[in-house]
């Protein structure tokens, strides 16, 4: 490393880089400590040096670790940037990283949202609810809200029969169905037609694969159908599923909400 009896000119000491760049000496003495972040060159009397090509390294720095990023991740991402490219470079992946954690905190803004929602509209502390809210927020589920009405054997009932993979495989299938209709209503298609009845023996199909052939279920899952919250759902169920699988049930010859209420 050079070292200098005076400061040339186009170099800044500690301090000076410190308060340019709104941190502390402390942490720049760190930085250089953890081999991340070192002087360009020393004055005769032991002062650390630092140029502009420094200050634009610093910058690269601390935004990935504003990121979250380790120490040892920002060592394998810093680039160098001595020509136009290897700048342009530089800033395109520091960019695409900054994006991805916008994704992730905008997600996670989102969730907390939802979340906090749904506290305010059950007006209890029941963690156990919370914590699978959380869960399907994760997986997707965009009927999340319908847990806050399940009971405590139906969300037993739910832990026992479907661990993270499995339940995100079922919402999907079940939003799948959900879209099908939200078309079919939307192109006039009705709940008669070939169409219709093929939607409404995957929706029972999922039924049945939900509770598992024990019809007393049926009840609890029609109230959560109708919670007037989901709207869109309500909408899907009482427009087109409810009818094309009256349908279907009168092909089938049996209906099994009917069996149940008798």
């Amino acid at each position: 490393m050079t070292k200098y009896k005076a400061i040339p000119q186009g170099y800044m000491t500690v301090g000076e880089v410190a308060k340019k760049m709104g941190v502390t000496v402390r942490a720049l003495q760190y930085y250089d400590r953890e081999g991340l972040f070192s002087p360009s060159c020393i004055s005769d009397g032991g002062r650390r040096l630092y140029s502009d090509k420094d200050i634009v390294k610093l910058h690269q720095i601390l935004t990935l670790k504003s990121l979250g990023f380790s120490f040892d991740e920002i060592k394998n991402r810093l680039i160098t940037i001595d020509t136009p490219q290897k700048a342009i470079a530089a800033l395109t992946e520091q960019s695409n990283s900054i994006q991805t954690q916008i994704n992730m905190l905008t997600q996670s803004l989102q969730a907390i949202n939802m979340l906090k929602s749904e506290i305010e509209k059950m007006k209890v502390v029941d963690f156990s609810k919370y914590a699978d809210i959380i869960v399907n927020l994760q997986m997707g589920n965009k009927y999340y809200g319908l847990i806050k009405h399940f009971d405590e054997n139906l969300l037993d009932y739910c832990h026992k029969k479907f661990d993270k993979d499995t339940g995100a495989t079922f919402i999907n299938k079940f939003n799948a169905v959900l879209n099908k209709t939200e078309q079919c209503i939307k192109s006039g298609v009705s709940p008669e037609s070939e169409q219709g009845q093929i939607i409404a023996k995957e929706f029972w199909q999922l039924v049945t694969e939900f509770i598992g052939g024990d019809m007393s279920m049926l009840p609890q899952l029609i109230s959560l159908g109708g919670a007037q919250e989901n709207t869109d759902m309500q909408n899907a169920l009482n427009t087109f599923i409810e009818p094309a699988l009256g349908v279907y049930f009168d092909n089938l010859g049996q209906n099994p909400f009917e069996a149940k209420n008798e």
